[in-house]
């Protein structure tokens, strides 16, 4: 059997995940080519809409398989048209030739640890789980809000904050820019703390959406 490869895919992904899908493609996992929109833009859905078309019509330029590396629960909710989707909007940009999926995880959280790890991670306290692209792009991820919006969100997670990696980025990122994780931990009131977690979970969910005929045998 040939060696697991996606060179002949383009990924295209929210720029949320940015430090883990960049660290496979560093260290040889994935041979795609990536293409991200910018994070944070669950908070926009309209601009989402907007990135992920131009982003997934570049992609058609470089490969004719394409897997979309986006949550289908909690990534795009379109207030004014709730029965609008991701996948709908995905769906629109199929055609013929072309092979695209996307992840089957509810969010990028769900992509680093599933239901079950996030269960046993929190040992039954109400903790908000997060990844890397939340911390390092907080900037946008949590654009527009202020302290009232932190007040009204985060004091509910009794447990706290962890920040799910499977890269040594926290212990890495908090060595020089500690200041901003207690600036974080201040303005949500909680505190944060990074919980090393395996790359088996991003990679099954990675190689789940290649075409049936490129997964390993037991993929």
């Amino acid at each position: 059997m040939a060696a697991l490869s996606f060179k002949d895919y383009a990924i295209v992904a929210c720029g949320t995940l940015i430090p883990e899908l960049n660290y496979l493609k560093d260290n040889g996992f994935l041979d795609a080519k990536i293409i991200y929109t910018a994070p944070g833009l669950h908070q926009v859905p309209e601009e989402l809409e907007k990135q992920l078309q131009k982003q997934l019509e570049a992609a058609k330029k470089l490969a004719k398989k394409i897997i979309v590396v986006y949550g289908g629960k909690y990534c795009y909710i379109n207030i004014r048209d709730p029965l609008r989707t991701i996948d709908k909007v995905i769906d629109e940009m199929r055609e013929e030739g072309f092979y695209i999926s996307r992840t089957d995880v509810e969010n990028c959280v769900d992509m680093l640890a599933d239901g079950e790890q996030r269960d046993a991670i929190a040992d039954g306290q109400k903790v908000w789980f997060c990844t890397a692209g939340w911390l390092k792009y907080r900037d946008q991820v949590f654009k527009g809000w202020d302290k009232a919006n932190a007040n009204e969100n985060f004091p509910q997670y009794t447990g706290g904050g962890i920040l799910l990696d499977p890269i040594g980025f926290f212990d890495e990122y908090a060595l020089e820019h500690v200041e901003e994780i207690l600036d974080f931990s201040d303005w949500a009131s909680i505190p944060l703390e990074g919980r090393a977690v395996g790359l088996e979970r991003l990679k099954k969910v990675l190689i789940s959406a290649m075409a049936e005929e490129d997964r390993p045998a037991d993929g």
